[in-house]
């Protein structure tokens, strides 16, 4: 019996690591997909629900964490040298912080989301980016001025124009979203026809 249980807490621990591990090519979208089927699934499931291109989704997490779902912002260092706080509670998949991320789980009832799985950080973006539309009168499709908003919040999104660096990086979110989308045009159909893994 103890046996068998050990043999079941291996297989478990290496679901948990295939699951987990950070795709070989995150800059690829049928290849993430082709790595990782559920998480076609998961996306798919959010742009129905909230409305969210998948190549929208996609390109968020590229930037914030590259799909690196332990990823957390580097500690600043005093003297350049010892170890100290890190800048922000921003953590997984979508980098949310702690305080816009309860936000979410209240909101959407989804009480036992986690911010290091997949399923919830593509949710958690999906509710986002429709509260900025809501709010900020942003269209989902647009990635340059979601992610202004996702990295600004609501409140400073008015002031985006005075920081270059965070306009350096939506471009890029934008340009890494066309990617993704023009790759998921060729593989999208392929994607679909798999109906046996639910979600």
């Amino acid at each position: 019996m103890s046996f068998l249980k050990n043999k079941l807490l291996i297989l478990f621990c290496f679901i948990l690591i295939g699951c987990s591990s950070i795709p070989a090519n995150t800059t690829n979208s049928c290849l993430i997909f082709s790595e990782r089927y559920l998480w076609y699934k998961h996306t798919k499931k959010v742009e129905q629900k909230w409305g969210t291109p998948i190549y929208i989704q996609l390109a968020i997490i590229k930037m914030e964490s590259d799909f690196d779902w332990l990823a957390k912002p580097a500690r600043k260092k005093i003297f350049k040298v010892i170890p100290y706080k890190r800048p922000s509670s921003s953590f997984g998949y979508s980098q949310a912080v702690k305080g816009t991320w309860e936000q979410y789980k209240k909101e959407t009832g989804n009480k036992l989301a986690t911010r290091a799985r997949f399923k919830d950080s593509v949710d958690f973006i999906g509710w986002y980016t429709n509260k900025s539309e809501s709010i900020l009168k942003i269209s989902k499709k647009d990635a340059f001025k979601q992610y202004l908003a996702y990295h600004e919040g609501w409140g400073n999104f008015k002031y985006y124009k005075k920081n270059k660096r965070v306009i350096k990086l939506a471009k890029k979110v934008e340009k890494q979203s066309q990617i993704y989308k023009k790759q998921l045009s060729k593989c999208k159909n392929s994607l679909n026809k798999n109906k046996y893994i639910i979600f």
